[in-house]
């Protein structure tokens, strides 16, 4: 019997460090879809290739940078995104507690966005660790 409780005890805390993975609190600062900035629309994030920032010119496959808790619409792969809803270069995290600053690096979701648009905050993970892809266009 004594062996029953523990093996219960090990089994429940497994669940909950498990449970703890897909929290809220795991979800990237900011997700990136890939874009054709001259036309602004969304491409396949596929066609981004490296993390180049887009300068204003220039033509080529960009990512676009998107703050996750925004409540921000994602368009669909071939429909045009809003300009005010992200910004073009890598976003860099504040240091609140210095009143200004850079406090580091945001975490970047780049890629694994529906492709169908929708609630920026539906990000679809691919199981556990992944965090998107590491590269984008250019």
């Amino acid at each position: 019997m004594r062996s029953a409780g523990i093996t219960l005890g090990l089994t429940a805390l497994v669940a909950a460090a498990f449970t703890g993975c897909s929290s809220d609190d795991d979800q990237p600062d900011y997700a990136a879809i890939c874009v054709e900035p001259q036309t602004q629309t969304r491409v396949d994030d596929d066609e981004c290739k490296d993390e180049r920032d887009y300068q204003g010119s220039g033509a080529g496959f960009f990512w676009f940078y998107m703050a996750t808790r925004s409540g921000a619409h994602v368009p669909a792969v071939g429909a045009r995104y809003t300009m005010s809803q992200g910004t073009y270069t890598t976003p860099q995290r504040r240091d609140e507690s210095s009143g200004g600053g850079s406090g580091g690096s945001p975490s970047i979701q780049r890629g694994g966005l529906s492709k169908s648009g929708g609630d920026i905050g539906t990000i679809s993970r691919g199981g556990f660790g992944h965090s998107g892809k590491g590269s984008s266009g250019g």
